[in-house]
């Protein structure tokens, strides 16, 4: 099987390529490695099977590099993710994320692709009004990204209902694991994991109580994998555990892990923080067979080993 992977040499791209290599697959990854790294990639490249091009999705070159990839499927990972960002420079945003995943997707339709796989974002929802969030509940994006992510989706919609390209759109949670940057705009378990490594400070943001949904990388992985295989039913598909954590439940989780006893230092609250956001994945399991297998405990010790070793 060939497959292009965009976006392939950041955190969950570089995890997905790994997974289609160890299943025998062919990848063109299309990078333009400003948030990704070419490190991530340095076991799949050195199987012979997995070619990196770097690459904007916004370039013009983007048509012929899938062209001659052939792909049977192609993932679309890449994206302008950061929040701040997008609410400083919504032009950008909007450039990366709806017009890189409109010439993605013109670029699969005219060579043929069968299958694309759409990575959305749980930020589509909003402020949820009843937890945890299905997929019926009405999109309330209260950013630029979030705006950018859901037109994504319309658009793999429309190309579904237009041009009869069989596409899947996978809403994730908060995905975190070995590989992620705790630089930048990173997950909190890699912050909260790099931090206590080195002995630094922690904080948490206003009283510590706000919830989130966390997902191991490699459960994201199988829904991918899942997703590229079995045909599109043209809704959104959450991709989560369903579980609550607290902001400082999850602070004592990976001090636990790194081995010493640490308490966070307090913030004020930020500006525009939900304060709750839990995913409901039943349609997963019906439609991709999916269920989250790695407890959170278990997968914060995961990172943190991954992390240790990496210093």
């Amino acid at each position: 099987m060939r497959v292009v992977v965009t976006g392939g040499a950041g955190f969950i791209g570089s995890h997905l390529v790994d997974r289609l290599v160890a299943d025998g697959a062919e990848v063109l990854v299309l990078d333009h490695l400003r948030g990704g790294h070419r490190a991530n990639l340095a076991a799949a490249l050195g199987t012979g099977r997995v070619s990196l091009v770097r690459q904007d999705v916004t370039d013009p070159g983007l048509v012929g590099e899938i062209a001659e990839a052939a792909p049977d499927t192609v993932f679309h990972l890449a994206a302008q993710i950061d929040v701040r960002a997008s609410v400083a420079d919504p032009t950008h945003d909007a450039t990366s994320n709806v017009l890189g995943t409109v010439a993605v997707l013109e670029a699969a339709r005219r060579a043929g692709v069968r299958k694309v796989v759409f990575v959305s974002s749980v930020a589509v929802y909003g402020s949820p009004i009843t937890l945890p969030v299905t997929e019926d509940a009405l999109p309330r994006p209260l950013s630029p990204y979030a705006v950018s992510k859901l037109a994504g989706e319309f658009y793999m919609h429309q190309y579904r209902e237009l041009h009869g390209l069989d596409t899947t759109v996978l809403t994730l949670s908060n995905t975190y694991g070995p590989k992620q940057d705790p630089h930048g705009e990173a997950g909190v378990v890699a912050i909260f994991a790099d931090a206590l490594l080195s002995g630094g400070p922690t904080r948490v943001y206003g009283d510590g109580g706000n919830l989130r949904d966390y997902v191991y990388v490699g459960d994201v992985v199988d829904a991918l994998v899942a997703a590229a295989a079995r045909p599109g039913t043209g809704r959104r598909v959450n991709i989560g555990t369903g579980r609550p954590t607290s902001d400082l439940e999850l602070h004592r989780l990976v001090a636990d892990a790194v081995g010493v006893r640490a308490e966070p230092g307090t913030a004020p609250a930020r500006q525009g923080d939900l304060r709750e956001m839990v995913l409901d994945a039943s349609v997963a399991r019906g439609v991709l067979g999916w269920a989250p297998r790695i407890p959170l405990a278990d997968g914060i010790k995961l990172t943190v080993e991954a992390l240790r070793a990496r210093r």
